[in-house]
């Protein structure tokens, strides 16, 4: 990369101008899709601004009160899911709105209803808040059945259906990735600017990866075909270096490193968590379609994940996404216990 190029270029490529020239391509969309866009990227720019500030103004630490999952709320959550939750509804193109920290969705009412649903996690790894670990928000994009009369039915389908899927991650800097189901491109804040610009564009994971990330806290829960891939990755019997361990702990910085570096992300059911504990429609769904749209693989240990057709609006499973040739290794021992 020539850091002193970039540094000099003028002709800058904003997510905007991005979503524009995709949407130009398709002369009978009405821009729907990208209003919609541009509010998530504004509420992921309001949360950016939250999380760089929060020890400041206090917002660090619970709210009082415990969401859907029992979790106990830590006051950026509530902000994080107002914020969203306000933009998506003013944007007058969202129909139901799945967020995380609500039992049950919200129906937008008809005069500002549109044809989009959107399922999102407002702050994913918000327990890292107090101790600056990047954290980010998840999302996944629907589109609706009858704009007239939709139905949770919209939402509990397929992940394959999702029109686009994304994440935003509050780090060291504030990075937008994104897919329409054409690719996967990233796009970073420029602060001075407020501009989310392309740094990533046409992201594709490598083949094969040297590390996998997982929480080896539960190692004695697990069941035997992630016991025996971890047991490969520190001990490859082929003569091969052992794989790196790479653990943050929070879901957006796990898979954003996997996505960019190669490798395996790896949150398998167990004895404690038998169905998994990550959740199917906003973090397992978006995260899936964004693997394999830069060319990895998503695995339940029983399923390709989009296939999945979820039951309830906050179920949950286990998930196995990266790097093809890693993820192949897993699905060849859970078929192979399978016998």
């Amino acid at each position: 990369m020539d850091h002193i190029a970039d540094a000099q270029r003028t002709d800058l490529m904003t997510i905007t101008r991005f979503v524009l020239n995709e949407q130009s391509k398709h002369p009978e969309s009405r821009g729907d899709f990208t209003i919609l866009l541009n509010h998530i990227v504004l509420g992921c720019k309001f949360v950016c601004s939250s999380v760089n500030k929060a020890g400041l103004a206090k917002l660090i630490g619970l709210a009082g009160e415990t969401n859907v999952q029992g979790e106990e709320q830590k006051k950026l959550d509530v902000l994080s899911n107002e914020v969203f939750i306000k933009a998506l509804i003013s944007s007058g193109r969202t129909s139901i709105l799945v967020s995380e920290e609500d039992e049950e969705a919200t129906f937008v009412e008809a005069s500002l209803r549109g044809k989009y649903c959107v399922v999102f996690d407002p702050l994913d790894g918000s327990s890292n808040i107090d101790c600056g670990v990047s954290i980010g928000t998840i999302f996944g994009i629907y589109m609706v059945k009858d704009v007239n009369e939709p139905t949770l039915e919209d939402v509990l389908q397929s992940g394959k259906n999702m029109l686009a899927a994304g994440y935003c991650m509050y780090g060291s800097s504030c990075t937008f990735v994104l897919t329409t189901g054409k690719g996967v491109n990233g796009f970073t804040l420029d602060p001075s600017l407020g501009e989310f610009i392309l740094t990533h564009p046409d992201i594709k994971i490598p083949k094969k990866g040297k590390i996998y990330s997982v929480n080896e806290g539960n190692a004695m829960n697990w069941d035997g075909p992630t016991a025996s891939y971890v047991e490969r990755c520190k001990f490859p019997k082929d003569g091969s270096s052992p794989k790196s361990l790479r653990y943050i702990g929070s879901m957006v910085a796990d898979v954003h490193r996997t996505l960019l570096y190669g490798g395996i992300f790896l949150y398998p059911a167990d004895k404690k968590s038998p169905n998994g504990k990550l959740r199917v429609l906003y973090e397992v769904f978006p995260m899936s379609f964004l693997m394999e749209q830069a060319g990895g693989q998503a695995f339940t240990g029983k399923q390709r994940a989009l296939d999945l057709i979820p039951k309830k609006l906050h179920e949950r499973s286990p998930i196995f996404l990266g790097s093809y040739d890693d993820v192949e290794e897993i699905k060849a021992l859970y078929a192979a216990e399978a016998k």
